[in-house]
């Protein structure tokens, strides 16, 4: 069974939160962008505009 695009994007967005990693010396606003992203992305529902904004943004398909 494949993936729903929401779960792609979860996936992606995951693991670029991962690959960026922690800085405890500095707020990164890229990694906090993604965090609030991916918030945002676990609050609608499957078939909600969000979801391709998302995809748009991070380049899921």
């Amino acid at each position: 069974m494949a993936d729903s695009l929401k779960d792609r994007v979860r996936q992606k967005l995951q693991r670029r939160l991962a690959e960026d990693g922690p800085d405890p010396e500095q707020d990164d606003a890229r990694t906090i962008s993604v965090a609030d992203d991916l918030a945002a992305l676990e609050m609608v529902p499957t078939g909600d505009p969000l979801v391709e904004e998302l995809a748009l943004r991070y380049l899921v398909f």
